[in-house]
């Protein structure tokens, strides 16, 4: 398997984020103009924390809270789990199993490099099975 800097080049560029003192309705908002299911927490350059679906619908929607009224930083995931750009998507895979979350921040010393989501991993274990399968067909039938 290849390491998530590989899947971090194919994408676009923008790392989607916000701020902890933000309020979670506008933390949706951007949630659904991005089309993401989870935003990086950031205090100025320092990550602080993951804003998810999940977050907001065990935190803000079971919990009867109101999300105009209730900043992110009381909702979201802390003391994130990441990743070096140099770990293999397989590693990857194995954290958020263990984990069972659906996002990972990929980071550089302190630099947030990106975000890699379960899709990314999945969208590449099948492109892989798919060049493995396309090699085994040439090889059969030469």
């Amino acid at each position: 398997m290849k390491p998530v800097s590989e899947l971090l080049a194919k994408r676009p560029s923008a790392i989607y984020q916000v701020g902890p003192d933000v309020m979670v309705f506008d933390a949706l908002q951007s949630l659904a103009d991005h089309g993401v299911g989870a935003l990086l927490v950031m205090d100025g350059e320092r990550l602080v924390g993951i804003f998810s679906e999940r977050d907001y619908t065990r935190k803000v929607a079971l919990q009867g809270r109101n999300s105009r009224d209730t900043l992110v930083s009381a909702i979201m995931t802390p003391n994130v789990v990441a990743v070096s750009p140099k770990t293999g998507t397989r590693d990857c895979m194995a954290l958020m199993r263990q984990h069972r979350f659906r996002h990972l921040p990929v980071v550089d010393g302190a630099r947030v490099l990106g975000m890699i989501s379960i899709r990314d991993i999945m969208d590449d274990i099948i492109a892989d099975h798919e060049l493995t399968i396309a090699q085994l067909q040439s090889y059969i039938t030469s």
